[in-house]
């Protein structure tokens, strides 16, 4: 496979890991700063390895760069921890080792906590974090522009 094909596809596997890694920034604002709903600890982490995605696979998409996944594959491999432990306790399928919400604060439990009141939003992030992942590792090595 010659290296301009390599280059094109790297460039679209970047671009959907970022187009999914926008699409879940905006969301987790939207539902921040438009709904109101206050993140959780967990959701708080979650964003914390998120929105730096946003930023850099944005620009690795640019310029085609599948170097980007050695230091993309890290923020998503916590990010996807940490969105599976909280789809843990969304289901109770673990008792909380920590409480990730305060009593007076957010809760991590209940329809606020699903998009279009089906789709648990741990689940969601999780889902988010396997796709970008998974686009990632779709990415050859070795083709810098």
């Amino acid at each position: 496979m010659s290296n301009d094909v390599v280059e094109e596809r790297n460039g679209l596997w970047l671009l959907f890991a970022w187009m999914i890694a926008v699409a879940a920034t905006l969301t987790a604002l939207f539902i921040g700063e438009i709904v109101g709903q206050t993140p959780c600890n967990l959701c708080w982490f979650q964003r914390i390895f998120m929105f730096p995605l946003a930023i850099i696979l944005g620009i690795a998409a640019f310029r085609s760069d599948s170097s980007i996944k050695f230091y993309a594959l890290p923020l998503v491999g916590l990010g996807a921890a940490i969105a599976f432990f909280h789809t843990l306790i969304y289901f109770g399928l673990i008792e909380e080792a920590i409480i990730p919400c305060t009593r007076a604060g957010p809760s991590c439990a209940g329809e606020a906590m699903t998009i279009l009141g089906s789709v648990p939003l741990p689940l969601a992030s999780l889902i988010a974090f396997a796709a970008i992942g998974g686009l990632l590792f779709l990415c050859r090595p070795g083709v810098y522009r």
